[in-house]
């Protein structure tokens, strides 16, 4: 854990035990003291999220090239090539404008001990901002497939995207519901611009 990832857990901390206290000011009637410590909570979350949002706002994006390993603590992940998927059951033929897209991605684990990205997701970005999910059931190996500790494995998610696309980027994620959201600085943090691994399609 970073530095801004421990202050999210110690402004959690530290609004877990004044909520304690309001409820015990309630409970003794009181009044004043709860009304204070209720401002208090909200005065320092309204300033904390402020700061999230303000970092995301002037933080510029980050853009990898492929080749560079993108980390998240001790999981790394390295986009190594992209192909194009020919003829699967003519999806990519059908005059429907689409294309398959397959990602080949290095999954390592620099611990110890095995362990997964387990919340992780990825989609593609073009650059007139079009978004693709990954095509379910075209993946062999999972990006949150568990890795032993020092090991590496390969992953290839798939996506079907517009035959027209470019500046075809991949951003790997954790989604909306996770603590990453309320991280200064983190890439999934409120309002921030994601990270991206440029294709060189």
């Amino acid at each position: 854990m970073n530095f801004w990832e421990w202050l999210l857990v110690g402004v959690v901390l530290w609004t877990g035990i004044g909520v304690l206290g309001v409820l015990l000011a309630l409970v003794r009637g009181e009044l004043e003291r709860m009304r204070r410590g209720v401002r208090w909570l909200l005065g320092v979350w309204v300033v904390y999220l402020a700061v999230v949002v303000g970092v995301s706002l002037v933080q510029k994006q980050r853009v990898l090239v492929k080749g560079a390993a993108r980390c998240f603590d001790e999981m790394c992940f390295t986009v190594t090539g992209v192909e194009e998927v020919p003829g699967y059951f003519g999806r990519n033929k059908a005059g429907d404008g689409t294309v398959l897209l397959r990602v080949s991605v290095r999954v390592m684990n620099e611990g110890k001990k095995a362990q997964s990205e387990r919340l992780l997701g990825a989609y593609l970005v073009d650059a007139q901002g079009r978004r693709w999910e990954e095509a379910k059931g075209l993946t062999g190996v999972r990006l949150v497939t568990t890795v032993a500790g020092g090991a590496t494995v390969e992953s290839e998610p798939v996506f079907q995207v517009a035959a027209d696309a470019k500046g075809v980027e991949l951003v790997l994620t954790h989604g909306r519901w996770q603590p990453g959201v309320l991280v200064v600085g983190d890439s999934d943090s409120l309002f921030h611009k994601r990270t991206v691994v440029g294709l060189g399609r």
